[in-house]
């Protein structure tokens, strides 16, 4: 599928949307084919291709009719009681690898597509999404009548306005068989209860994160993996609820995507249980640079930090299991004699900024010199006196 930003000049397909890359459900949970370029058998082409509905939501469905699809193709697909419309995500030989990832039969339980959505089927279609919204403000309010502790995030209606799935997230069990009466009554449809977790929830509604990027589990993260504090502390950040939890409220998903890293360069840091001894007195660990592979250490005595390569420490830690003691933390360590300041990135940057200031200032007295030395003053200079 391409778009109005794209370089290559390729003919628009699927959803015909000619706007930049950033368009939307377009963009939302999708796959890049690197094997859309191959030329591919096409006697044992794989048919089964994978659509996408509403909130990143795929499935898999049979492609039996030989139907010429396109990525991004809206299609009329079967499902139990009726006929939703969904739109085509990925075809191919990467379906069978995916459906291989995760354990997916291909077998008769797969269901089948009708036909490529025709512009009725749409129009109905949006008709129908159209009392999404309304439904989900009225289903709020019958259940804050009923008090059920249980919170509403988002309504799926099908295509063919037969049923409508409503999500929604609690910490215990909820009895919510009155409520599925009241909301058949109300809105003359079936109703079917899904329960998601709050990751779940934050990827269907989307949103911004503290990095100025899109959610990650709204855009391409399908596996959400458990996330414990111990990620945080392999990584010396602040342990603090506010900044290491993300908008579903539980810890960022982002903390495990460095961590292996972290964890590789940690084998080289050598484990401190008890403060160095040393004749000048007791150091203890104040901050650890995993990537430079230097740890700052600080006296009893002193709000010094003293900084100290890993080469250095382990030769201390020797020392000391043996019982004996250096004279210093930077004694016969030419290396650890190289002073590192913490804040020399901002020390840079205010003297960057110092240089600025006087330059401007510089300019902006020159301006005023020569705007108070205006031409009549010139003039009066360059008449000559008149004598008395």
């Amino acid at each position: 599928m391409g778009c109005g930003t794209c370089s290559s000049g390729s003919k628009v397909s699927g959803c015909n949307n000619n706007g930049g890359c950033q368009t939307g459900g377009c963009n939302k949970m999708n796959v890049f084919d690197w094997l859309s370029n191959m030329d591919m058998p096409v006697v044992d082409k794989f048919n089964v291709v994978e659509v996408r509905f509403k909130g990143g939501h795929k499935e898999y469905f049979k492609n039996s009719d030989n139907l010429d699809l396109t990525t991004g193709d809206a299609v009329v697909v079967d499902v139990p009681n009726g006929h939703h419309i969904g739109h085509v995500s990925l075809q191919g030989e990467l379906v069978r690898l995916q459906m291989q990832k995760k354990k997916i039969k291909n077998d008769d339980e797969i269901k089948k597509i009708y036909r490529i959505a025709h512009q009725k089927d749409l129009e109905k279609y949006e008709e129908v999404k159209n009392r999404e919204m309304p439904t989900l403000y009225r289903a709020r309010q019958i259940i804050d009548d009923l008090k059920l502790e249980m919170k509403l995030s988002d309504v799926e209606y099908q295509a063919d306005n037969s049923k409508a799935t409503f999500y929604y997230s609690a910490d215990d069990r909820v009895d919510f068989r009155e409520l599925i009466k009241l909301l058949a009554g109300e809105f003359k449809i079936r109703v079917e209860m899904r329960q998601i977790s709050l990751r779940q929830e934050a990827g269907r509604l989307g949103g911004i994160g503290s990095c100025g990027r899109e959610l990650c589990c709204s855009t391409w993260l399908t596996d959400f993996k458990s996330v414990s504090t111990s990620a945080a502390r392999y990584q010396n950040l602040s342990l603090n609820p506010s900044k290491l939890s993300g908008q579903c409220g539980r810890l960022k998903c982002c903390l495990n995507y460095e961590l292996d890293t972290y964890m590789q360069a940690l084998e080289d840091i050598p484990k401190i249980d008890r403060p160095l001894q040393t004749e000048k007195g007791i150091a203890k660990l104040q901050k650890t640079d995993i990537f430079r592979k230097i740890m700052w250490f600080g006296y009893d005595d002193e709000n010094t930090w003293h900084p100290i390569n890993i080469k250095r420490v382990n030769e201390i830690l020797k020392l000391n299991k043996a019982g004996k003691k250096p004279a210093s933390l930077l004694e016969d360590d030419e290396a650890g004699k190289e002073e590192v300041n913490l804040n020399s990135d901002l020390e840079r940057m205010d003297n960057k900024f110092k240089t600025k200031s006087k330059n401007k200032g510089k300019k902006r007295n020159k301006r005023r010199k020569n705007r108070n030395q205006g031409p009549n003053q010139n003039q009066n200079q360059n008449k000559p006196k008149r004598s008395e």
